[in-house]
């Protein structure tokens, strides 16, 4: 990543996020590229970053878009993903939501329980329509992969067994207003190993093979995303050999394999930038205090995730400190028991791998204004959305205030 931080800082202020373009380019292609040997759809997990700049980015490239809210449909459709690209997965869709995705014809709506589906037949019937539907299931694998990112163990809230997704094909195959095209599985969130992932398309292309054996044959297999990043010495899965392990379980098979990531295409693209505000001690703890917080970044207190860190100065006194925020709240940190060099009034400190969950899960807690979000292509950078004011915080209250 060639970025100069504190060019940007000058430019834009601090906090911001700040995303390589040309390394999004790079992800997409290396996936595209270990598919190409099979019809394939890079759907784009829009939940990791919804900024419509990234979206359509990814959307010039081929990609369509993977939405758990009919709001990232809509943002996937206002960038210009055609709807036969655009999927709609999630365990809890209301029923308005369910109907504006029927009425914006997207390639379908991936069901996760039997209960939802008797609501997607439902209003499928009252708007005269057919739902194109995939079934999520799950396959009861364990992702090995951090607890609250795992999705694929009964225990998770997550899709349906076999069994009740094998009833659940009958229903459609019998329903005048349901279309069973795909099977959906995805097991969790940075995996970073092939095992889990090559148990789970075993048993998912096995029940395909079932179903084409009673006259029920799907168009799409989607496998879910979930490939992990470096965010500290991590070994990841390759990308051919995870493509491998998908093409030798559907040999045979006539299907269009979709592949959902969100973390692998824009994690290692984003950095979050502060500024420090000033250093104290308490006792023998050393703080450094910055102007980010766990508004702006907060997998650090949620997951306690690791994210390298890095101060932009040329001291070379390194000593234990923990790195925090400006929210009265003791969980708002970015690391604990850190070694960093001495800092001074408005030193940067770059904090890596931050493309995804990062803008995407900000608040605006303590009233604090979410940061700019700028991208760099090409050397050439650009704000792809502006720093909120006070004004924007409390745009949708003071006409009430009495």
């Amino acid at each position: 990543m060639n970025i100069n931080f504190k060019e940007l800082a000058n430019k834009y202020q601090t906090p911001y996020y700040v995303y390589d373009f040309d390394h999004i380019t790079k992800q997409y292609e290396e996936l595209k590229g270990a598919f190409k040997a099979r019809k394939s759809l890079i759907a784009y997990a829009v939940k990791a970053n919804s900024n419509l700049s990234v979206i359509k980015h990814l959307a010039d490239l081929g990609a369509g878009a993977d939405c758990v809210s009919i709001g990232e449909v809509k943002r996937a459709l206002k960038v210009g993903i055609a709807p036969y690209k655009i999927i709609f997965s999630g365990v809890g869709k209301i029923d308005s939501e369910i109907k504006e995705a029927l009425e914006s014809d997207i390639l379908m709506i991936n069901v996760e329980s039997d209960a939802e589906l008797n609501r997607v037949e439902l209003i499928a019937k009252e708007l005269g329509k057919v739902a194109r539907i995939s079934i999520r299931v799950n396959p009861n694998i364990d992702p090995q992969t951090h607890p609250y990112i795992s999705t694929g163990l009964h225990e998770n809230k997550f899709g349906v067994d076999i069994d009740t997704a094998k009833r659940m094909y009958i229903q459609c195959k019998n329903s005048s207003s349901l279309d069973p095209v795909g099977m959906h599985c995805h097991i969790g969130s940075q995996l970073t190993q092939l095992e889990p992932i090559k148990e789970s398309i075993k048993i998912v292309t096995d029940l395909v093979r079932n179903l084409k054996a009673i006259k029920i044959e799907l168009s799409f297999v989607d496998i879910g995303g979930g490939l992990g990043i470096v965010y500290d010495d991590e070994t990841l899965i390759d990308t051919k050999e995870y493509a491998q392990a998908v093409l030798e379980n559907m040999f045979g098979l006539d299907i269009t394999i979709i592949c959902e990531p969100g973390r692998f295409m824009v994690g290692n693209a984003g950095t979050f930038v502060t500024k420090v505000l000033y250093e104290k001690v308490n006792g023998n703890k050393r703080f450094v205090i910055v102007d980010g917080a766990m508004n702006d970044l907060i997998r650090p207190s949620l997951y306690n995730a690791y994210h390298k860190i890095e101060v932009l100065n040329d001291n070379e006194e390194f000593s234990d400190c923990n790195l925090v925020g400006p929210i009265c709240e003791s969980g708002d940190f970015f690391a604990k028991n850190v070694q960093l060099q001495k800092t001074q009034h408005n030193d940067l400190v770059a904090i890596y791998s931050a493309g995804a969950y990062g803008f995407t899960m900000a608040s605006n807690y303590n009233t604090r204004g979410k940061v700019a979000e700028i991208a760099v292509e090409k050397g050439i950078d650009r704000l792809i959305r502006k720093r909120e004011t006070f004004e924007d915080i409390i745009a949708l209250e003071e006409e009430f205030i009495k």
